[in-house]
């Protein structure tokens, strides 16, 4: 029987793996408006966000270097796609908003990414699509815990 390590890493490799198939089945969508991956990324975070966000946060949120969630932004914000406003609770980290004509690129895209979605899933039950979708958001709340947990270990044992 594998061990909780061994089978963690045939789930991340398995994740992996299912992310290159949809990259390589939604990559039209990006490519029609020249964007990039982190770039489309982070405009349907900026569009999809319940409130605005910073480059941190999302960064934090996507598992992303900072600076990489950064000149994404820049790229975006020169196209007109999103632009920055000022953050009433801090100084320097701007929040980002989406522009009319970013809103519509998203939602045009996404109107096309759920069409190709729905072609590509046509054999697979969407109930296990669902419970999938369950697993994988309880397995990365518990890794969003044990990383917490493992980054005050890591704090308390500098300050020893």
């Amino acid at each position: 029987m594998l061990q909780r390590g061994e089978i963690f890493i045939q789930l991340v490799d398995e994740i992996a793996r299912a992310r290159g198939r949809t990259d390589l089945a939604f990559r039209s969508i990006r490519e029609a408006h020249d964007l990039t991956e982190v770039e489309n990324v982070v405009l349907t975070a900026v569009t999809h966000a319940p409130r605005p966000s910073t480059v941190p946060q999302i960064g934090r949120s996507l598992g992303h270097p900072r600076q990489v969630i950064q000149r994404a932004a820049d790229a975006l914000a020169a196209r007109g796609l999103i632009e920055w406003q000022d953050n009433p609770d801090h100084k320097r980290a701007r929040l980002l908003i989406p522009t009319p004509q970013g809103t519509a690129l998203r939602e045009g895209d996404d109107a096309e990414g759920l069409r190709l979605a729905t072609l590509l899933t046509e054999e697979i039950d969407p109930a296990l699509i669902a419970r999938a979708v369950a697993d994988l958001r309880t397995i990365r709340m518990g890794l969003n815990e044990n990383l917490r947990v493992m980054a005050e270990r890591d704090e308390a044992g500098d300050d020893a």
